[in-house]
């Protein structure tokens, strides 16, 4: 049991630093035990540098009061060797020395120390079993620690560099580990940043060419406002970002994986690029994008034009948010038999690269045929009539981190051929919630669970029951659009720690008279099923949806009848010799699967002609499966031709006087016709 005793002179704190205000005043209470700084201090023959640098910006003190806290803290070895190689640094010549005065701690200025001492502190407590399985973790800077187990030592690594020494150091007001060095950062933008690594020479050489290293410089999409009023809970009062980061992501090929393909040289890796993409926009090709708008492929030199083969080849590598390794993938609620993937969207207009994790390995565009498809009854998966088209190209782990980003070196040519839409994506896509807004990525929101949300937000916790939710401001997500203002209030839960039938744990959750819309994910050309997949109950509303080829409202045409998601299944029983019979429920035709003979295979395809689908078997409610749940439903919005480009889905409460009914998004499918219509197998239940 921690101990506490109040003391007085700790509220003072809060004016110390800049980013002290994100500490929760009301629990700023010192210790009888001892304190990180107590640790710090107690073992000054190691830690004394560290602790200098911490007192230089008052987070000393911040150490000895009450809190939650994570501390990295590097000995006084490790400190001398990072503060020299700072001092020693001239490959700035505006800043030499990194603007340090004299060589040793006195020569650091406040802003050195404030970012080394806030890259080494977390918010919340973090102890090793949770690093162990490799996570990253955003710091008080701001900037994340992505953690691993040394190959050679066995031991804790963070940023590939720094190993944990002494682990789990529980203290009053947190936990520490020693580390063996400085925690370093780049402060280079991620072209910059790939300068800095010669294994990418030629691809390098490439985004120079195409002039795509400066378009990749944005680090904050200014102007972001505050919502000012919570009507629909309370008047709940929780954490709302007035940041928002943007960021990209890169996945490069080595001169070493190009050379095994036989590229050599730059000339050699555009002529690869003309042989890829030089007729993929004619007739008979199979980027729908460019060839429905009428846009010519260049093979020439103009290698800043976009149609270029060579901006072609380099634009369908980048991600335009920040996609660390440890979160290409969410397993919370997920079942031990779900497989685990996601579609990325790049910066090759309206294309996808499919990730997947196979054996802990992560994969982009593995093509598995028949990947969502089962010639089995009930709940096998769909592997007996698999088989593995192209094995797909592995992502390396080692982040390579620069400011605004992350590069990602790759095993494989990664290009956007014929195989991708008529193969890699040629089957059930399935689109959480949160991996169509850039911006929850890139500001590490997405599946962010309580105790993180709590921390960034100052120890505050809203009225939904505490669990960390975050109110979004209406222009915070570029692909999302706000209608009515105030009047529409968007929540993100990220549910990591709660019983929600939730597929990956989260949703979004709207309130009041809303009225908005999302940009669906880009899709090749085709017939789909659009569903939307949410969870039922009595605090829900009715929703009128409308899709267009823009965000204007005008552009929007209606789908189908409003839906109630008040609706929850429900089935009236008979019992006949102590056998129980369900009867389908009237509106959805959904009744127990496993009350059935066929696992519930006739009563899928009826409610699939009413426009239903039961939830599906990836993920769980609590102890029940979601197919098992009656009030996990997904809704088929609409059926038709969809084209490669921009679609947008607007949702508008039809019960705008009743500012407290929920909307509730988990997530979206598109499902091709040879997948729900398929003459042969079955959709699986996946």
């Amino acid at each position: 049991m921690r101990r506490s005793v109040i003391s007085f002179a700790v509220v003072a704190l809060l004016g110390l630093v800049g980013c002290s205000e994100k500490i929760d005043d009301s629990n700023l209470y010192t210790f009888t035990g001892e304190t990180i700084e107590d640790y710090l201090v107690n073992r000054s023959d190691r830690f004394s540098s560290f602790n200098y640098i911490l007192s230089r910006i008052g987070y000393d003190k911040i150490l000895s009061a009450y809190g939650t806290y994570t501390c990295f803290a590097p000995d006084n070895d490790a400190v001398e060797a990072y503060v020299d190689s700072l001092y020693d640094d001239m490959s700035n010549e505006q800043l030499p020395h990194n603007g340090m005065t004299s060589r040793g701690l006195e020569g650091l200025t406040d802003s050195l120390c404030t970012d080394i001492a806030l890259f080494h502190l977390l918010y919340s407590e973090v102890m090793g079993v949770e690093m162990n399985n490799g996570m990253t973790i955003s710091t008080m800077l701001g900037r994340d620690i992505n953690t691993s187990v040394d190959s050679i030592s066995g031991q804790l690594a963070l940023n590939n560099h720094s190993l944990v020494t002494v682990m789990d150091n529980e203290l009053e007001n947190g936990v520490l580990h020693e580390i063996n060095h400085v925690l370093t950062r780049s402060n280079n933008l991620i072209a910059g940043e790939m300068e800095k690594h010669p294994q990418f020479s030629i691809f390098l050489q490439a985004l120079v060419l195409t002039g795509l290293a400066d378009s990749l410089s944005a680090q904050e999409r200014k102007g972001i406002v505050k919502p000012m009023k919570y009507t629909g809970k309370g008047n709940a009062k929780m954490y709302t970002p007035d940041v928002c980061k943007v960021g990209f992501t890169i996945f490069a090929e080595t001169d070493e994986v190009l050379r095994r393909n036989g590229i050599n040289s730059f000339d050699d890796l555009f002529n690869y690029a003309k042989s890829v993409y030089e007729k993929s926009a004619d007739a008979a090709g199979w980027y729908d994008y460019y060839r429905n708008n009428g846009i010519q492929v260049s093979s020439g030199k103009d290698y800043q034009n976009p149609a270029n083969v060579l901006n072609m080849f380099v634009r369908y590598h980048i991600l335009r948010y920040v996609l660390p390794y440890n979160k290409f993938f969410y397993t919370y609620s997920m079942t031990s038999k779900a497989l685990l993937y996601e579609y990325l969207e790049t910066m090759l207009p309206y294309t996808l690269v499919k990730a997947s994790r196979i054996s802990g390995r992560v994969l982009l565009n593995r093509w598995v045929a028949n990947s969502t498809l089962t010639d089995r009854v009930g709940e096998m998966a769909s592997d007996a009539i698999s088989t593995v088209m192209q094995e797909g190209i592995e992502v390396d782990k080692d982040n390579i981190q620069s400011l605004n980003g992350y590069i990602h070196p790759i095993d494989g040519l990664l290009v956007y051929d014929t195989n991708v839409p008529h193969g890699v994506l040629n089957e059930r896509m399935r689109f959480d919630d949160t991996s169509f807004l850039p911006e929850l990525m890139s500001n590490g929101l997405r599946c962010k669970n309580p105790s993180e949300v709590r921390a960034i937000a100052g120890g505050v916790y809203d009225t939904f029951g505490g669990n960390g939710n975050i109110r979004l401001p209406e222009n915070y997500c570029s692909t999302m659009r706000v209608y009515n203002g105030d009047n529409t209030e968007v929540y993100y839960l990220g549910g990591q720690d709660c019983t929600w039938a939730n597929y990956q744990g989260d949703e979004i959750l709207c309130m009041g008279a809303y009225d908005f819309a999302f940009r669906l994910p880009p899709v090749p050309d085709g017939t789909y099923e659009l569903r939307l997949g949410y969870s039922a109950n009595g605090n829900r509303g009715m929703v009128q949806f409308y899709m267009g080829r823009n965000s204007s409202v005008n552009s929007m045409r209606t789908l189908d009848i409003p839906l109630d998601m008040r609706h929850v299944p429900s089935n009236q029983t008979t019992q006949n010799n102590g056998v129980t019979t369900y009867s389908p429920d009237a509106v959805t035709g959904w009744l127990p699967y496993l009350s059935t003979e066929d696992m519930g295979v006739e009563s899928d395809a009826n409610m699939h002609s009413l426009g239903w689908m039961r939830g599906p078997l990836c993920y769980n409610y609590g102890q029940t499966v979601s197919r098992g749940y009656a009030g996990n439903l997904r809704r088929i919005i609409t059926k038709g031709q969809f084209e490669q480009g921009d679609y947008w889905l607007r949702f508008k409460t039809v019960l705008p006087d009743n500012t407290s009914t929920e909307f509730h998004l988990d997530y979206i499918e598109f499902c091709p016709e040879a997948i729900y219509n398929n003459s042969v197998y079955a959709e699986d239940m996946y």
